[in-house]
């Protein structure tokens, strides 16, 4: 794929979002920065992330609440979202499953999982989205 992924890091807290990011300076995507629940939204719909990381605890909108959003519109549904939080109870893992979550990740984050869930979900999304070029293109050739 020639275009870079895109990655978009939802959190209210600056050192987290720039842990974040030099943890994922390895990558080769672009990286854009939400800093509540209604920037991201804004953000998903300018920027076009393949993956967003998404911190649950923010202002104006909470992340189950932007994952439902996300996940609810067929324009995005298929962006890949990996929720990290500082949350860990089964009731947090069973609502965010619920609110559509591909994956979570528990803080303090470590790099090497980071980069691995990452890394995976960005095939997955790029495998995702070539079989749906070659469904539509399939459906055009049968018309």
């Amino acid at each position: 794929m020639s275009d870079k992924n895109r990655i978009l890091i939802a959190d209210d807290n600056q050192a987290n979002c720039e842990l974040l990011d030099a943890y994922l300076s390895e990558l080769d995507c672009e990286i854009d920065f939400a800093v509540d629940g209604q920037d991201t939204l804004d953000k998903v719909a300018s920027f076009n992330p393949d993956l967003i990381l998404l911190d649950v605890m923010m202002p104006k909108f909470n992340g189950f609440e932007v994952c439902e959003q996300i996940k609810a519109a067929p324009a995005t549904a298929t962006i890949m979202v990996l929720m990290v939080t500082a949350l860990n109870e089964r009731g947090d893992i069973e609502r965010a499953v619920k609110a559509g979550t591909d994956d979570f990740l528990s803080k303090p984050v470590n790099q090497v999982e980071l980069l691995k869930r990452v890394e995976n979900m960005l095939k997955l999304k790029d495998v995702t989205d070539e079989v749906e070029r070659l469904r539509k293109y399939i459906e055009e050739m049968e018309q």
